[in-house]
């Protein structure tokens, strides 16, 4: 069974949790697969033993903490660092996915943009005029930019698993960090002067490259 295959178990089975239960499993869950230079396959099956374990503790009446005791973030750090690493080719395939989907967001939200920008205000052509050293240069730069961001995302995810995080304050983490990231894409797009040959490129060629990005993305995701 391949790693995508045990998540769809995984989805199904842990249905069978109470709620307690869930809830404690699922951050497990999270904090195990948010170590991400961990092989999938191998903390994939080792969620799956973990999931078996408790269901068949649950049966006898037994709660999360009594099978994984009261220090959650404890006995799972010890789990993922038992978890081999993940092999080199997998994480290029990892990246270059990543890149596709990023560029095909970009693609897809200049093209979505574009018609917002003619259709509900008025102030822009359906075809608009790209510079090609601007576009190479803000994609150089807005792709390790994107990963940054990523990555702040996913340490602080791992880091709220297993703290009982104000709602308001969790609210505010978010968004300070959802305005971070726009900033830092905002400024890329004003600081880097146009230069280099023009093209014209009318909104369905964008919409269209999107689309492709995406499911070239998709079949690179399929292959890992």
């Amino acid at each position: 069974m391949n790693a995508e295959e045990l998540i769809q178990m995984n989805n199904e089975k842990r249905k069978q949790l109470s709620k307690e239960n869930k809830e404690y499993y699922e951050e497990m869950l999270v904090y195990v697969r948010l170590s991400y230079d961990k092989s999938d396959q191998e903390t994939e099956e080792i969620l799956a033993e973990l999931l078996d374990h408790l269901l068949e503790a649950q049966a006898e009446g037994k709660t999360a903490e009594d099978v994984f005791g009261r220090e959650p973030k404890k006995y799972t750090d010890e789990i993922i660092g038992e978890l081999p690493k993940m092999v080199t080719k997998k994480r290029m395939q990892y990246f270059i996915m990543g890149v596709l989907y990023f560029l095909a967001a970009i693609a897809f939200y200049s093209g979505i943009a574009t018609l917002f920008s003619h259709y509900v205000l008025g102030i822009e052509p359906l075809t608009k005029t790209y510079y090609t050293g601007t576009l190479a240069l803000k994609t150089l730069i807005n792709i390790p930019v994107a990963f940054v961001i990523l990555y702040a995302a996913l340490q602080y995810i791992r880091w709220s698993c297993f703290k009982k995080i104000n709602k308001v304050v969790e609210f505010f983490l978010s968004a300070l960090l959802g305005i971070v990231a726009i900033g830092l894409f905002m400024l890329v797009i004003f600081v880097v002067p146009d230069f280099g040959p023009s093209v014209q490129i009318p909104f369905y060629v964008t919409l269209l490259l999107g689309v492709v990005l995406y499911l070239v993305g998709r079949r690179v995701r399929k292959a890992i």
